[in-house]
């Protein structure tokens, strides 16, 4: 999901304002703007990835939650079946590079999400489709740069900010991106429109250890304008760089439970 969260630019940190006192190799310790980003980017991804994850979607009109069994390999290939509640069980969500496919076995049919509707909301969630398949790194879409940086004792968050380029195809006019110090995993991004506005936030909770790193098990995304309102995501279950077969990602693959 993760696509909530896409990092990277080559930069190293400018050194940060300090006393005297502070060593010069102190602050060649210090990670590198790539560094941070690339940390938060692949927090919840490995080469590969397996697990389970309930999702909790409420707005003003009506509370859901949903539990799917999901695999991923690389950035641009994912499956995601709904496992329950029983009513929904079967209905599943492909991703493969830039295209979406929804599974609906009711009616045992196969539907490509068309370009016009990738802004819409995903599963009836606070994400849309286009979070599902926007996976470029800061890198290639954004200019960054640190805001914010944590206490000498190496204590408290960087701070993020990042532009994006003039010809990025973003739809944002800033993100702002919490990064904690000492674990070096996402904190909370925050979502700007064009004039300047916060549009959403989505935060991390819940760190444990996975194969060895720590990973924030939780993510919450809320609008801004209906702040009572959220989309909450919680992983069951989490396995990386496991083996996962090219059949997994296939529209064939798509229909079996």
């Amino acid at each position: 999901m993760t696509r909530f969260l896409l990092f990277a630019l080559g930069a190293v940190l400018s050194s940060p304002i300090v006393s005297s006192s502070v060593h010069a190799a102190d602050r060649a310790a210090e990670p590198t703007l790539e560094q941070l980003l690339d940390a938060v980017d692949d927090q919840s991804r490995g080469a590969s990835s397996e697990g389970r994850m309930t999702m909790s979607v409420k707005t003003s009109r009506w509370d859901r939650s949903i539990t799917m069994d999901l695999w991923s390999r690389g950035e641009d290939h994912s499956l995601m079946r709904i496992v329950a509640p029983a009513k929904e069980a079967g209905m599943a969500t492909l991703r493969a590079g830039d295209n979406i496919w929804n599974y609906l076995p009711k009616v045992d049919r196969t539907m490509k999400v068309p370009a016009a509707m990738m802004s819409g909301n995903w599963m009836g969630s606070h994400f849309t489709n286009n979070d599902l398949v926007h996976s470029s790194r800061f890198a290639d879409d954004f200019n960054s740069k640190i805001t914010q940086r944590p206490g000498q004792d190496g204590s408290g968050t960087w701070v993020i900010e990042a532009i994006p380029k003039e010809d990025a195809p973003v739809v944002w006019g800033k993100i702002v991106i919490t990064v904690d110090a000492k674990l070096r995993i996402g904190k909370s991004i925050t979502y700007w429109d064009e004039d300047g506005a916060l549009v959403r936030s989505m935060t991390f909770s819940d760190v444990q250890t996975i194969d060895g790193r720590p990973v924030p098990m939780k993510m919450r995304m809320v609008p801004e304008d209906s702040p009572a309102e959220y989309t909450e995501i919680v992983y069951d279950r989490l396995r990386f760089d496991v083996e996962i077969p090219d059949s997994v990602f296939t529209l064939q693959s798509i229909r079996r439970r």
